[in-house]
């Protein structure tokens, strides 16, 4: 196997390839098992969402952050209602503020079409 092949005359030693190829995949794996992967969970909401059902959907927000995953918040607008856009940035404005101690805003709330997003990231320790 060649060691350094740049070096004049290039560096070569024998050993067992094999066994190189199992020490690079074992090597790989103990690489891959110290990653976290975080995923970006999604919850929905409309701009006339009861007061229960907030609560229950904040729930939800604080279990995915406390898992380690970012969050988006995504306010839905059915017919008429997109032209009251402000209601859904409110709504997305105190569901920051109430996650504020948990996580920050990594995207503020944004309106696509009908649609008005926000991401929530777990704050860093």
């Amino acid at each position: 196997m060649e060691v350094a092949a740049n070096a004049r005359p290039p560096v070569c030693r024998i050993m067992d390839y094999g066994k190189f190829r199992y020490e690079q995949s074992k090597k790989a794996q103990e690489a891959k098992k110290k990653q976290t992967v975080i995923h970006v969970k999604e919850v929905k909401m409309r701009p006339r969402t009861d007061v229960h059902d907030m609560n229950v959907k904040k729930g939800r927000i604080r279990k995915f952050i406390g898992q380690g995953n970012k969050v988006k918040v995504t306010v839905t607008f059915r017919g008429r209602e997109v032209v009251h856009s402000y209601l859904g940035k409110e709504l997305l404005k105190k569901v920051a503020d109430e996650m504020s101690d948990i996580a920050t805003v990594e995207h503020m709330p944004n309106m696509e079409g009908r649609i008005m997003h926000m991401i929530l990231a777990p704050k860093k320790d």
